[in-house]
């Protein structure tokens, strides 16, 4: 399932004039901030969630790409098909059945579909190697998982040190929730702070960014090495009560 940024409670009509907000003040930030200038990145808004493409040079340039665009006020989510040091992206789509959140991402179900290139139970972990992977897009996948925990382990065994995992699911609070009779877990902006630093596991993540529209909630997460610094209590205060 793709995100669809319209599919809102605010309205199409206001995403859209927020989208137009957002792609101004992205404008302004490459425009007049030196620590950007140079950078061949294009970012485009749908929903609040920012679409970054273009080319860097390498890992540091695309995560200060990431952070400044996503502390523009409304950022919901980053996501990037950016090529680093020309190197596009390798991207898992776990559960992609007929739409992929990118054309180029490697979409895996455990039944066929159009948007399928790999077919594995997720139940059974993911088919693919050790630090493998520059990003992952689990969209409305966790709420289906009666524990989805192992899953956001295997994620975070798949991931490159500096890769992202994208989380979107429904919000708890919308009727999209609990109408939907296949969902058996109910999630929160909270839910991500959970699934960062979980007491007893070694496996943490760093919160690039979580948020809510009042219909989904948004965690773009970075695994953590094990004696890696988690993040200080001013970038969680972004993000978490």
């Amino acid at each position: 399932m793709t995100w669809n940024g319209a599919a809102t409670p605010h309205g199409q009509r206001r995403m859209a004039a927020l989208d137009r907000h957002l792609t101004e003040a992205a404008g302004d930030l490459f425009a007049h901030d030196d620590r950007l200038r140079g950078v061949a990145v294009d970012v485009r808004f749908d929903g609040a969630v920012a679409h970054l493409s273009g080319d860097v040079r390498d890992g540091k340039e695309l995560l200060l790409v990431r952070r400044l665009v996503g502390r523009l006020a409304g950022v919901l989510a980053v996501w990037s098909q950016v090529r680093v040091g020309g190197r596009p992206p390798i991207v898992l789509d776990i559960g992609s059945g007929d739409a992929k959140q990118y054309p180029a991402n490697i979409g895996i179900d455990r039944h066929p579909a159009s948007a399928v290139n790999v077919r594995a139970d997720l139940k059974y972990g993911l088919p693919f190697a050790d630090r493998s992977a520059d990003m992952i897009f689990a969209v409305h996948i966790l709420e289906h998982l009666i524990d989805f925990l192992p899953l956001v382990d295997e994620c975070h065994r798949v991931l490159r040190p500096d890769g992202v995992l994208h989380v979107l699911s429904p919000w708890w609070r919308y009727v999209n929730a609990v109408a939907d009779p296949t969902h058996v877990r109910l999630l929160d902006v909270q839910t991500i702070k959970g699934i960062c630093d979980r007491p007893g596991s070694p496996l943490r993540w760093h919160p690039l960014h979580a948020g809510c529209d009042g219909a989904s909630i948004f965690g773009d997460l970075t695994p953590l090495a094990e004696h890696d610094p988690g993040p200080d209590d001013a970038h969680l205060a972004r993000f978490f009560d």
